[in-house]
């Protein structure tokens, strides 16, 4: 997806906030605050973009999110579990913000294999709406790892703007 794609989505994204009158907060790990700087090329977001937290580390998942350490264990950091629980806690810490979106992956290079290009986007709002999404991230053949971290890091923000926007135009039915 070109940014001019991504940043139209982003522009969907900002009038459907702004006709629901909602908040997003993002709690991000593997897009490491790709989708909120994307968001925030939109003039106009920041009534409605509340924050971002980047908590690219376990124990920040943890201590800024209040994401369980007993969770982690059971599920593994890259589960739709611990999105729902980043999203949720973003949402807690954010009392001014109606919805949360909470991603995390890893997009390699050394991750387990069988999660190798495996993310987990969750979106979750204040009325209980949720939406929990596994996503698998291919980028395409790449000179070095490095490369094919950044295109897998860019398809994450790119699939999570894609749901963010159908899960709010999905609230206005």
């Amino acid at each position: 997806m070109h940014s001019d794609e991504k940043d139209l989505r982003a522009m969907n994204i900002l009038q459907l906030l702004r006709q629901q009158q909602r908040g997003l907060v993002l709690a991000e790990s593997c897009t490491a605050g790709l989708i909120s700087a994307t968001l925030a090329r939109i003039p106009g977001m920041s009534e409605y973009l509340c924050g971002g937290f980047v908590v690219y580390q376990t124990v920040s998942k943890q201590v800024w999110l209040g994401v369980p350490a007993g969770l982690i264990e059971q599920h593994d950091v890259v589960s739709g579990e611990v999105a729902v629980a980043m999203a949720s806690g973003a949402l807690l810490q954010t009392p001014h913000a109606d919805i949360a979106l909470g991603i995390t992956g890893h997009l390699g290079p050394g991750a387990p294999p069988a999660l190798d290009g495996t993310a987990w986007l969750a979106i979750v709002d204040r009325a209980g709406k949720s939406l929990v999404v596994e996503l698998l991230l291919t980028g395409e053949a790449a000179a070095d790892e490095t490369e094919l971290r950044r295109q897998r890091q860019q398809q994450a923000a790119v699939l999570a703007l894609q749901h963010l926007q159908d899960f709010l135009a999905s609230a206005e039915d």
